[in-house]
């Protein structure tokens, strides 16, 4: 396992309310977990623990064979890499191209490397010709496109999107959707995206549903999309693939009608 999460709890000093409740899971290299849940569930807790910006109250976490401590940190989170929700929070550079470098200025690669590694990260997300641009100037979604070439330049073994669509609009939703489906289908990169989005979940090899600090579902997309009534109670917004199967298999058709129209819909619904 890459990422193994081993009984964490977690709540703020002088707070009594566990954000994260004896919460436990593991992730295979390569592989990509979705993890949904409402506003205040504990996902963003979950990518801050992971990248060692928080500590656990209790519990243990392990990237590849080694625990996360006070003294493996600095150098586990070379392996690991994360875009935020709101990509004006992530520039640190003048440019594009700044941006892109900045991580393998701080490695001290060298220059001609450097360059090498911007121009084609910068290509790989369709950048190239903003290199010179003010990353102000930029859209959304290309804000969050210069932020996924800037982790791909450092070579992490782990890539943490968290709620990296949820200040988008429709255009840059898709595009930030379509990139991380082009590196799932890579197989180079762990993910984990964090959402409360549930299109963002149909592509993922595990999905992960935690309401209240606690894992209340998993299992793949179809197995957890599956299940309405516990997303409903998780406040999750269902997309409307789910609202149509729920309407056929309460309507009065024939058992037989019902499969091959549920199953052509659960097909469409995993072309998004």
């Amino acid at each position: 396992m890459f990422v193994k999460l081993e009984n964490i709890n977690f709540k703020y000093a002088n707070n009594e309310d566990l954000i994260l409740n004896d919460l436990s899971f593991e992730l295979p290299k390569g592989c990509m977990l979705a993890i949904l849940g409402p506003n205040g569930s504990g996902k963003s807790t979950i990518a801050k623990l992971i990248m060692g910006l928080l500590k656990p109250t209790s519990g243990h976490i392990y990237i590849g064979d080694e625990e996360l401590t006070e003294k493996s940190v600095n150098h586990l989170r070379k392996k690991l890499s994360i875009i935020f929700q709101n990509p004006d929070n992530q520039f640190v550079g003048v440019t594009v191209k700044d941006d892109i470098a900045f991580g393998l200025e701080n490695l001290k690669v060298e220059r001609s490397k450097m360059q090498e590694a911007v121009n084609q990260y910068a290509q790989m997300v369709d950048m190239s010709e903003y290199l010179d641009a003010n990353p102000e100037n930029l859209s959304g979604g290309q804000k969050q496109r210069v932020a996924i070439a800037g982790a791909l330049a450092m070579q992490t073994d782990l890539i943490i999107f968290d709620e990296a669509t949820s200040m988008l609009d429709p255009k840059g939703t898709k595009e930030i959707i379509e990139m991380i489906k082009t590196l799932k289908n890579s197989h180079q990169k762990t993910i984990i995206t964090i959402t409360h989005n549930l299109e963002e979940a149909l592509f993922a090899d595990k999905v992960m549903v935690l309401n209240q600090g606690k894992i209340v579902l998993e299992g793949t997309p179809r197995e957890v999309l599956k299940e309405k009534t516990i997303l409903e109670a998780s406040g999750l917004k269902l997309i409307d693939g789910l609202f149509l199967i729920d309407r056929i298999n309460n309507s009065a058709l024939e058992e037989s009608q019902k499969k091959v129209l549920t199953d052509k819909l659960w097909e469409l619904t995993f072309k998004m």
